[in-house]
């Protein structure tokens, strides 16, 4: 059996108290790994700290500012590990998560994306809710070809970087985050870019905290911004799905009409009430789309709705 190598890269910008609980939850981890933060060219003192932790951390920092996506694919070309569980700041990891990690991935050595259940927490550390299981087993395992089709309708939590660990061979022949979904969708971007160099498993396991902030970039975006770039990784994604998926795969009109009708239930959900029935119509009367979103809401739960995007 292989055991993957991990190593955790962290990127940073300007939140010292946050980034302290993300790097002391990565250097607690069970099965020791690399740590690799890249700082974004912090103006507080980010790099003072992460420089007395001496040789515990590899320390990366932007001589400019970058942004979140440069930042991501500058501390991956430095880490060492075969695998990398990739880390916002304000998110931290349970003790245990690369050891579980690494005994899922060793099972099916052909997977290139790892994901787990997420614990979605507010600024006060307090649950709100939980990432949904995937199936019955303690580790699911999706073929390749089941992967693109999962995400295009909603089936795979394969959602934010905490969640995530990725094969870093995978994520550079990729071609690593792209920038021009930064804020908004660039891990999604590059999780669908990976799945096509291998399989993926998935943990029915917390192992992950992710914070849910009020004042968060992508909730910056307008509704119909946020639905356009929504749009456009379904694009990206459509194409990709299996062959074996061809004769009952939904038109790419009704996977835009149902985006449509999710944004106007998110718009209702935050009072945006003009924007949301722009969207509404004629969205609603698609009967397919309607389908579609009755089948994502039965599969969460509604208060779930918004946080994901």
């Amino acid at each position: 059996m292989i055991i993957p190598k991990f190593s955790i890269v962290i990127t940073t910008y300007n939140r010292l108290s946050l980034l302290k609980r993300a790097v002391e939850s990565a250097l607690a981890q069970t099965l020791p790994c690399e740590v690799v933060v890249a700082d974004d060219g912090s103006s507080d003192e980010t790099e003072d700290y992460l420089k007395s932790l001496g040789d515990r951390i590899v320390y990366h920092r932007n001589s400019v500012n970058l942004g979140h996506c440069a930042t991501m694919n500058a501390g991956v070309a430095i880490a060492k590990g075969d695998w990398i569980k990739s880390l916002d700041d304000d998110d931290y990891l349970a003790p245990n998560c690369i050891e579980k990690m690494v005994q899922a991935i060793a099972q099916y050595p052909q997977a290139v994306l790892c994901s787990c259940q997420a614990i979605q927490v507010n600024s006060k550390g307090v649950e709100l809710f939980r990432t949904q299981a995937m199936g019955c087993s303690d580790v699911l395992y999706v073929p390749q070809s089941d992967i693109h089709y999962g995400m295009l309708l909603e089936q795979l939590p394969f959602g934010t970087p905490v969640q995530v660990a990725f094969r870093k061979d995978a994520f550079l022949q990729s071609g690593g985050w792209d920038s021009s979904f930064e804020v908004n969708y660039d891990d999604i971007d590059s999780w669908v870019k990976i799945a096509q160099y291998g399989d993926a498993v998935f943990i029915n396991q917390c192992l992950a905290y992710r914070t849910l902030w009020s004042e968060a970039n992508h909730l910056k975006l307008s509704l119909q911004q946020r639905l356009d770039k929504h749009i456009s990784i379904k694009e990206k994604i459509y194409p990709l799905v299996h062959e074996k998926y061809r004769k009952s795969l939904p038109d790419i009109k009704a996977i835009h009409a149902f985006l449509q009708l999710y944004w106007s239930l998110v718009g209702f959900k935050q009072g945006k009430l003009v924007d949301a029935l722009k969207m509404l119509f004629p969205a609603i009367l698609s009967l397919e789309a309607l389908q579609l979103l009755i089948r994502m809401i039965y599969s969460r739960k509604i208060s779930q709705i918004a946080y994901f995007y």
